[in-house]
């Protein structure tokens, strides 16, 4: 039995979670898992092919590893095995991401809902105590809102919170919040006399070198899972809410689903815990046998690629350049590639990109030149501006974007940063060189509409700095948290609005916010 909270963890990090689950539905999808040896050791080997599994890391040559990474899968929600065929079938939300659909949006869903007791959390090889019922994130979350709590150490989330917190009552988050209090004043002399001894890892005996080192593990990957759901942000060796996610934590909060009962029953508890967000219950009936036919086959191995692709660069349309990319890595003919490809992904997949691109805007100056030409795809894919990459001339923005069809340029500067605020210095290159000198970089005789920072969050100041720069300027400017800006290209790739409305939303004089984007699209 384990004696603490526990997420398997293969990987640490969820990004990897699209690939894996196209693989295992390329090799498993209506075909009988358990038992099947074989089928689990061309997972390991495909796994490793791609890149998903290190090579070398089987201890064995019985499918281990290709039955942990199913069991990921398995516990987020996005796969079952159907009760009265034994065959391997796909969630609602294992659907939505095999069909494209924002791996972020699909995933955050889960991960919210995610409980003990569940299927896997019960299972054969984990059995996680009974004494918890509780859906560990959404408390982590009403943590982070207390405004006696603010931010969560990795440590704090290790000794006190997945061992102590076994569910949602008032006086078990009370017990909680006091508990982290004293711990942030008097350190470990707070916890329980025999505290390796209750909470030692399930593998062994206590190693009292270590102690806390699997807590902290598994405390370390919680917070990953957390970071993936876009909401919160790690700085400084804690855990955070971002600021422009703070009504979307409320929202949650105020409207959390319900519990979701029978967790022995395996079909029925995944399924129910398998909705994606575009629906509230799954009605479909899968009792019927599915034949495998070569057109299936060939659709999963294209479905595989396209996702391991979309996940690289974000992908705005079905153009002649992907079909060859994926004709040349699959072998398949291209009629037959066009066809899959127009069949499922007929927009593309904007979604899976933007886990990448959301964590570009905090690795800081070593990957900003990533996180500008990410930009730059973005505004020439999506949002059809001639898109030039001018950052490496010197005293230059980073990007200049020009709309013939609204006619005008701006200027774009990515910040890499979790706080950015525009410095004296950066203020004058805003004012002095990119502004003023913009006939030096710019070929263009367009009129300049507007500039923006791109970055992971902004200074308390930002909106001042901003009306500073126009006051000296007379050119409009703002500031965008990538947050808001994936927000924009998932908007307006569903919406397709103008160059004049894109104008509109950059021209605020200050931060952008949602609502923003609500009224300019």
């Amino acid at each position: 039995m384990i004696n603490y909270w526990w997420v398997t963890r293969p990987k640490r990090k969820l990004n990897t979670i699209p690939d894996v689950l196209s693989a295992f539905s390329e090799i498993s999808l209506n075909e009988e898992w358990e038992g099947q040896r074989d089928s689990h050791l061309t997972l390991e080997d495909t796994l490793e092919k791609f890149g998903l599994k290190r090579v070398g890391e089987r201890r064995d040559q019985t499918g281990g590893g290709g039955r942990t990474y199913k069991a990921w899968i398995a516990s987020l929600g996005l796969i079952f095995t159907q009760e009265s065929t034994g065959q391997i079938k796909l969630t609602l939300a294992g659907e939505a991401i095999m069909n494209g659909d924002s791996p972020v949006k699909v995933l955050k869903n889960q991960i919210i809902k995610y409980q003990f007791p569940s299927s896997y959390s019960l299972g054969r090889g984990v059995e996680v105590s009974s004494r918890f019922k509780i859906r560990p994130f959404l408390f982590l979350l009403r943590l982070l809102m207390d405004d006696r709590i603010k931010f969560l150490s990795q440590e704090e989330i290790a000794k006190i919170i997945i061992t102590e917190a076994e569910n949602e009552s008032n006086s078990c988050f009370e017990y909680i919040v006091k508990k982290i209090l004293d711990y942030r004043s008097f350190g470990d002399s707070v916890l329980v006399y025999d505290f390796a001894e209750r909470y030692q890892s399930s593998k062994g005996k206590v190693n009292y070198n270590k102690p806390y080192s699997h807590l902290e593990d598994i405390a370390n990957t919680i917070i990953n899972w957390l970071e993936y759901t876009q909401l919160v942000k790690r700085e400084d060796g804690t855990v955070a809410i971002l600021k422009d996610k703070i009504d979307e934590v409320e929202q949650i909060l105020n409207n959390p689903m319900p519990f979701i009962d029978r967790p022995e029953e395996q079909e029925y508890f995944q399924r129910k815990y398998g909705v994606d967000p575009k629906h509230t219950k799954d009605t479909r009936n899968l009792t019927k046998s599915r034949t495998i036919t070569a057109k299936m086959i060939a659709e999963n191995k294209v479905k595989r690629l396209f996702i391991a692709e979309s996940l690289k660069r974000s992908i705005a349309k079905i153009d002649s350049k992907l079909i060859s990319t994926l004709v040349e890595k699959s072998g398949i003919n291209e009629k037959i590639v066009e066809e899959i490809l127009l069949k499922f992904y007929p927009r593309g997949s904007v979604g899976a990109f933007m886990t990448e691109y959301f964590e570009m805007a905090f690795r800081g100056r070593d990957n900003a030149t990533d996180f500008e030409k990410s930009t730059v795809q973005i505004f020439s894919d999506l949002f059809n501006y001639e898109t030039i990459h001018v950052g490496s001339i010197g005293l230059t923005p980073d990007i200049l974007i020009l709309s013939d069809e609204d006619g005008y340029q701006a200027i774009l500067d990515n910040k890499a940063y979790h706080s950015y605020s525009i410095s004296n210095d950066h203020h004058n290159r805003m004012v002095h060189n990119y502004i003023a000198g913009l006939n030096k970089y710019s070929n263009s005789r367009l009129p300049l509409a507007f500039f923006s920072y791109i970055s992971g969050g902004f200074g308390a100041n930002i909106n001042s700095q901003i009306n500073k720069i126009y006051n000296e300027t007379n050119i409009k400017g703002s500031a965008m948290t990538v947050s808001n800006m994936i927000y924009l290209i998932e908007n307006y790739s569903e919406k397709s609005k103008s160059h004049r409305s894109l104008r509109k939303i950059f021209s605020v004089n200050r931060q952008i916010l949602k609502s923003d984007i609500d009224i300019g699209l």
